[in-house]
C-alpha cells in the first residue's frame, strides 16, 4: 500500500511525457504547415519574375506612321524562343504594304522596349490562336497541363491591359481557375444562337472561367500556375464571350481562357 503514491506519479509523468509528445507533434504540423503557406506565398513574386520576360506586346510597326507603333493585345514567347503565341484576333488579316507596315512583337520594359519584326505563321481560328516567329532569340515560357487544372487552383495572368495607355509595363493580376466549363452551352431557345455560337457547338470544348480581372490588351496573355509558371491557358474574352454570353445583355466581368492544349496542337501543327 505503500507505493501506491509512487505507482500513481510514474503514472501521472507517463502521461505528460505523451502529452508533451503529441502537443511537440502537432506543434511540428502546425509549423511546417505555417511555412509551406509562407513559402507558397512568396512563390509568386519569384513566378513573376520568372514569366514576365516571355511576355510580350503584339501589334504593328510602320516607319512613316505617327505613332509608328499600333499595340493589338499580349503574347508570350514559346518552343526555341522564336516564336510568339497570341490570339489570333490580335493579328490583323493584312498589313499596310505602302506604309511598310509589319506585324510586330515589343519586348522588354518602358524605354528598353525593343522592336522585333514577326512574320505569321499560322492560325488556329476556331480556337482564336495565332503562331508568329520573329529573328531574335527571347526569354520562353514552360507550357503545363490544363486538363489537370482544379477549380479553386490559383493562377496569374501578365499581360498589358489597356495597350500603350498604361506603357509598355506588363501588369500581373492574379485569382483562380472559378470553373471550366463548355464553351458555348446549351440555349434556351434557339432564338437565342447565334452563327458564332452554332459553329462553337459543332465542336465543343472546355474553356478555363477565370475569377480574375483582365482588360481588352491582354488578349494573348499566358494564364500560369502561381507556384510553377507552368501555363495553362490564354487570355481570351472575345471568342468565348461571343458564345457564353451573347444573350447577356450586361455581360459579366468574368474572364476565359483558352486551354493550353490547343496551344500545343499549333504548334505540332508546323512542326514545333
Amino acid at each position: 500500500m505503500e507505493q501506491l503514491p509512487s505507482v500513481r506519479k510514474r503514472d501521472y509523468n507517463a502521461k505528460a511525457r505523451r502529452r508533451s509528445r503529441r502537443l511537440g507533434i502537432a506543434f511540428t504540423i502546425l509549423m511546417a504547415g505555417l511555412a509551406a503557406v509562407a513559402v507558397e506565398a512568396a512563390n509568386l513574386p519569384d513566378t513573376i519574375d520568372k514569366i514576365r520576360p516571355a511576355v510580350v506586346a503584339v501589334g504593328t510597326y510602320s516607319p512613316t506612321a505617327s505613332p509608328r507603333q499600333q499595340f493589338r493585345g499580349t503574347g508570350f514567347v514559346v518552343g526555341n524562343g522564336r516564336f510568339v503565341v497570341t490570339n489570333s484576333h490580335v493579328v490583323p488579316d493584312k498589313v499596310d504594304s505602302e506604309q511598310h507596315e509589319t506585324i510586330a512583337v515589343f519586348s522588354g520594359r518602358g524605354r528598353e522596349a525593343r522592336y522585333h519584326p514577326a512574320r505569321l505563321i499560322g492560325r488556329d481560328v476556331q480556337h482564336d490562336l495565332a503562331l508568329l516567329s520573329i529573328g531574335t532569340t527571347l526569354p520562353t515560357v514552360k507550357l503545363g497541363d490544363a486538363s489537370r487544372a482544379r477549380e479553386g487552383e490559383e493562377i496569374a495572368l501578365t499581360g498589358f491591359p489597356i495597350g500603350m495607355t498604361l506603357g509598355l509595363y506588363p501588369v500581373t493580376h492574379r485569382g483562380i481557375v472559378s470553373a471550366i466549363s463548355p464553351m458555348a452551352p446549351p440555349q434556351m431557345a434557339s432564338k437565342a444562337l447565334t452563327s458564332t455560337m452554332i459553329r462553337a457547338m459543332r465542336d465543343p470544348y472546355d474553356v478555363l472561367q477565370l475569377d480574375v480581372t483582365a482588360y481588352p490588351g491582354n488578349s494573348g496573355s499566358p494564364v500560369y500556375d502561381q507556384n510553377t509558371g507552368q501555363v495553362i491557358g490564354v487570355v481570351n474574352s472575345v471568342l468565348v464571350k461571343a458564345t457564353k454570353e451573347a444573350a447577356i445583355a450586361s455581360p459579366s466581368g468574368i474572364t476565359y481562357a483558352i486551354p493550353v492544349r490547343f496551344v500545343r496542337q499549333l504548334m505540332k501543327t508546323y512542326g514545333l
